[in-house]
This record gives structure tokens, sequence and C-alpha cells, in this order.
């Protein structure tokens, strides 16, 4: 069965070959695109690209869950996540 993932070195390969640039240049802009989209959503802020993707932080609330094995109650904490939402170009890329 044939591997359907594009891994990160394809990525880079793919964007360089269209866009006529160094594969280097692109790793390097690749590399600059998610540390800045990880330190906005880190600061709370929600980042777009209308029409492809949007990116935010949540946060879940404490809350009582179970001990699957022993059924006893446990707390879990609150917590931060985060949520990628795909846009209405993507979506009709994929019909």
């Amino acid at each position: 069965m044939a591997d359907n993932t594009v891994n990160r070195t394809d990525l880079v390969a793919a964007i360089a070959s269209e866009s006529d640039q160094s594969q280097s240049a692109v790793s390097g802009v690749l590399d600059a695109f998610f540390s800045t989209v990880a330190k906005s959503v880190a600061d709370g802020k929600k980042v777009t690209i209308p029409g492809w993707l949007a990116v935010e932080q949540t946060e879940r609330a404490a809350r009582t869950g179970r001990n699957p094995q022993t059924g006893e109650p446990i707390e879990i904490a609150a917590s931060k996540s985060v949520k990628i939402s795909a846009g209405s170009k993507l979506k009709a890329a994929v019909k």
C-alpha cells in the first residue's frame, strides 16, 4: 500500500519547484512561518489565512474524570490546546 503522507521534505521540494526557489530558502521560510504562528497562538492571538485555515488557542476547564481501571474519580487540571480550522478554499479542494 502506498504512503499518502506528504512530509516536510516532500513539501519543501514541491514548494521549491513551484516557486523556482532553493530548498534551503523554502525551508527557512517554513521555519519562520511555523515559528511566527506558534508565538502568535501562544500569545492568545488567532492566526487566519482567509480561505485556507485558522489557528487559535482554546482553553479546557478543569473537570472530574474517572480512572478507567479502578473507576476512582480523578481531577483533570485546566489546560490550553490549539484548534485548527480548514477554510473554504481548502475544503473545496478536497471535494
